[in-house]
């Protein structure tokens, strides 16, 4: 009951996060709507986390549950996340035009978020191959989520938001009203969500101990699942309206965001909490942050032509599915070797893209000289 009930309250809390985050985009700009929306957007999901890690500090029990959330998230992103996503976006784009669309295409604006998420990704098997998650590297990858944002804010986003559903209806009140609702429902929907993770992770732990079902699993999946319902409501909507790459660039930017403020937040919790300079794992985590890895890598690969083709999407969601039905250590090295060999393959046919997309976080654009003009005049 208690899982129902607490983990019903932080997905009807995220909606409404989620609209009021849409509607405060009318009044927001730039580098400040950037840097809110982004920590907005994640709370739900991170507080469920955070608690994890933060009680592991003291409760050595909990250390696998913070790993588990993180893994699951991720893996839930892409493999469930960006093939939906995909599949849907070129379903809607053939039926539109009469003739089958082999691929959804991402515009160059994108190279920089997928060459944050390239350099992070690469980090990340840091984790893996020591078996830990130091203070270091997580204050190394908070400050990187920071340049991410203050490049996001220098490249500039003025253009009109388009909203749909709920976020449409507040964005359209005047403007007293739709700012006093935005507010209201940040701090209403921040606070259920605040008072609710403690619970909600708890009983999913005393839940799977009284149902019989592995607790890992339950923390891995079911919470997550809850916390990223209307980022992949919000996303597949857009690809039925047939924004297929502004639906696919939102989940872009939230797999940036998990790779780099979610995974860097973890040690600092836990050290918050009492524990030492980093968070060990064990060689279960191991193994799952290697498959979650290896399966970024692999789309990331693919995606380096700006390209999302319909066999990649297939596969994500395949290889999602089937590691439900192969668990257990040799099956998550046997997926994290497919995943590999698929990324490699991908690497070697797209190896004029790797170095452009790497060093993309790092080059000023045209855009960007004329927004700091821009900045320079004002």
């Amino acid at each position: 009951m208690a899982i129902v009930v607490f983990g019903l309250g932080v997905v009807a809390a995220s909606f409404v996060l989620a609209w009021a985050a849409e509607a405060a985009e009318v009044d927001i700009s730039g580098g400040l709507a950037i840097a809110l929306l982004a920590v907005i957007a994640v709370l739900p999901e991170y507080a469920v986390d955070l608690y994890f890690a933060h009680t592991a500090g003291s409760n050595p029990e909990y250390v696998p549950y913070a790993a588990a959330n993180m893994t699951g998230s991720n893996r839930l992103l892409l493999g469930l996340g960006w093939s939906s996503v995909a599949l849907i976006s070129l379903y809607v784009a053939s039926r539109r035009s009469g003739r089958t669309v082999k691929a959804l295409v991402l515009d160059s604006g994108y190279k920089r978020e997928l060459g944050f998420l390239a350099v992070a990704s690469v980090v990340a098997f840091i984790i893996p191959v020591t078996g830990q998650i130091h203070l270091v590297l997580g204050i190394a990858l908070l400050a990187f989520f920071a340049y991410y944002l203050w490049r996001a804010a220098a490249s500039g986003h003025d253009e009109e938001p388009d909203l749909i559903g709920p976020a449409a209806l507040i964005g359209g009140l005047p403007t007293v009203q739709r700012r006093t609702a935005v507010i209201s429902m940040f701090l209403v929907a921040a606070a259920v969500i605040l008072l609710a993770a403690e619970p909600f992770a708890n009983s999913l732990v005393e839940g799977g101990k009284a149902l019989g079902i592995d607790q890992f699993l339950l923390v891995q999946w079911l919470a997550p699942l809850a916390s990223e319902a209307p980022e992949f409501i919000v996303a597949i909507l857009f690809a039925w309206r047939g924004k297929g790459a502004a639906a696919l660039g939102l989940l872009i930017s939230a797999k940036v965001n998990q790779w780099t403020l979610l995974i860097g937040s973890l040690p600092i919790a836990y050290g918050i909490g009492g524990g030492p300079a980093s968070l060990a794992l064990d060689g279960r985590q191991v193994e799952e942050f290697l498959l979650t890895a290896t399966q970024t890598v692999m789309a990331l690969a693919v995606l380096l032509t700006l390209r999302f083709p319909r066999w990649a999407a297939w596969t994500l969601l395949g290889l999602f599915a089937v590691q439900f039905a192969i668990p257990g250590q040799t099956g998550r090295y046997i997926l994290s070797g497919i995943y590999l060999a698929l990324a490699i393959a991908a690497l070697i046919r797209n190896r004029r893209e790797v170095l452009p997309i790497i060093t993309a976080p790092f080059r000023r654009t045209a855009k960007d000289e004329e927004r700091s003009d821009e900045l320079v005049g004002v």
